[in-house]
């Protein structure tokens, strides 16, 4: 089959210089034909503090990357130095805001290269007035709106704006070029009273969207928004419909950066839930899964498992799963080695890992899901039926003793074998460990006392303006001794409660703020404006 980043590219290499619409910020927006060039660009041209998300998405590893600014000022000098790095590199991608056509300077650039020899072309992305529009709820056409005016913001904005009923507009520019719109559209006579709403860093988490009056607009824009962040301005009848097509901003852990102390296999699946609820998941690892130091009692296991010595295997964790599996493919086995073998899971990530295995757990808590929870659901050893009574108990070298004495006072022989060892990770780096310690994250979900201490021993302990989730009385008391107030304990010992709790404190927070007449901030944003 052939490799989509090599066909984007032709079959005739002549210099060739891409104009590429980045979109509005998100990189999944990204255009298929766009991923596509940036995967084989040897070479792309971009503005390092907007795309740098997206290269980092799409981008070959050995991709090199400058910065725009060193093309110069004027579209003829920037087109200039283009051809002549499209001759150089045989091609390079330029990737411009939005959808790259629409006030910019794409079309100028593109004819200077042209005028030096050298093949260009123009791959449109999103643009700024469908995509603030979707993100921020604003329908700039209706039933009743049947035009649309995209006016560039200025001091001379209000020359080209409509007053008929019939019109919107989408007004779009830097923080102060908004304030001169604004202050001009006043002076022409528009009423101070008009709705306008006001979006800025949109499809991203740090979206925000002001619905104010023109009036009010312009302090609103000096208290809240950066100097020099773009904003999209929207004025016409589609804003009243903005509080039902709200959808994008009023998720419930909106813009929320979570911390997850897990490896990186475990913190994947809670980052992908997280991110169903508008949060962004950064997965810091504080253990590192080692092989036990001795292998001889693992190996005596895995040859009693092949031999029927055990009538049940119980697993415990993910990592666990995944011990087992590679000691039976060490010894060239699979999972049907385990044929006769009852296997119980202690939750639903567990049971997953071992579906990936190919093997449907006969035992998975009906409750709680925790090695209490296995305990209670684990049938009595009757001697006919069993005669043997054997359970190997799979584990870490830091294991609990619940399920241990449980299955022994329900008559079962349990053989308690390390399959590995736990070990603290290596710090992260120290933009990492400088964003816990100064705040960055909203939230951080604590699974078990390990995280906790070996996160404080990394990298920090985090602010009291971080929210300190536990997943259990225990891990929340792990959490206290280390000086960090829980702000949630989940109601059950699983990680999906530890999510729904942060939920709950997230939507009551933000219901308190509106009830009291203020902006919902984020605990991160609960600090002094800071310059982008």
């Amino acid at each position: 089959m052939a490799n989509p980043a090599d066909e984007a590219f032709g079959a005739l290499a002549v210099p060739t210089v891409y104009f590429l619409g980045a979109g509005p910020g998100d990189p999944s927006l990204m255009t298929r034909r766009g991923t596509d060039l940036l995967a084989g660009a040897p070479l792309v041209v971009s503005d390092p503090t907007v795309h740098d998300g997206i290269l980092d998405a799409y981008a070959g590893a050995d991709v090199q990357r400058m910065d725009s600014t060193e093309l110069g000022q004027a579209a003829t000098t920037r087109g200039r130095k283009l051809a002549g790095l499209a001759r150089e590199h045989g091609s390079v991608v330029r990737l411009v805001p939005h959808d790259g056509v629409l006030f910019s300077a794409t079309t100028d650039e593109a004819a200077a290269v042209r005028r030096q020899g050298v093949d260009f072309e123009i791959v449109p992305g999103v643009g700024v007035a469908a995509s603030a529009a979707a993100y921020a709820g604003a329908p700039v056409t209706t039933n009743r709106v049947r035009s649309v005016r995209l006016v560039e913001a200025g001091e001379q904005s209000h020359i080209d704006v409509s007053k008929h009923r019939n019109t919107g507009h989408v007004i779009n520019g830097e923080r102060d070029d908004v304030i001169d719109a604004l202050t001009a559209l006043l002076s022409d006579g528009w009423d101070e009273g008009t709705p306008v709403l006001l979006t800025t860093e949109v499809s991203t988490i740090a979206q925000l969207t002001l619905e104010t009056t023109f009036g009010q607009a312009p302090s609103r824009l000096r208290d809240e928004v950066p100097e020099r962040t773009r904003v999209t301005m929207f004025f016409g009848q589609g804003v009243e419909q903005h509080a039902e097509l709200d959808w994008f901003e009023s998720r419930p852990l909106f813009g929320w950066r979570v911390l997850i102390p897990r490896t990186k296999e475990q913190g994947r699946s809670t980052a992908r839930e997280l991110s169903e609820l508008g949060a962004i998941g950064t997965i810091v690892p504080t253990i590192a899964i080692q092989p036990p130091r001795t292998p001889t009692q693992m190996e005596r296991a895995i040859q009693g498992l092949v031999n029927g010595d055990y009538q049940w295997v119980g697993l415990t964790s993910v990592n666990a799963v995944r011990a087992v599996r590679e000691w039976f493919e060490e010894f060239g086995l699979d999972a049907r080695a385990l044929a006769g073998v009852r296997v119980a899971a202690v939750g639903g990530p567990t049971a997953d890992a071992l579906e990936d295995w190919g093997v449907t757990p006969d035992l998975v808590p009906s409750g709680e899901h925790s090695a209490r929870g296995l305990v209670e659901d684990w049938p009595d050893r009757d001697p006919l039926i069993d005669p043997g009574g054997r359970v190997l108990l799979p584990r870490a070298d830091i294991a609990t003793e619940v399920l241990y004495e449980g299955l022994q006072e329900r008559g079962w022989e349990v053989h308690d074998v390390t399959a590995y060892r736990t070990v603290r990770a290596a710090p992260p780096p120290a933009p990492v460990r400088d964003s816990i310690k100064s705040g960055d994250f909203d939230a951080v979900l604590f699974t078990s006392s390990s995280t906790v201490r070996n996160l404080v021993g990394i990298a920090g302990k985090p602010p009291s303006s971080t929210v300190v989730c536990a997943i259990g009385p225990a891990t929340a008391q792990t959490a206290q001794e280390h000086g960090l107030e829980v702000d949630v304990l989940a109601d059950e010992a699983n990680l999906g409660s530890l999510i729904s709790g942060l939920v709950d404190f997230a939507v009551k927070k933000r219901t308190q703020d509106l009830a009291d007449g203020r902006a919902p901030l984020r605990p991160s944003q609960m600090r002094p404006l800071k310059k982008r």
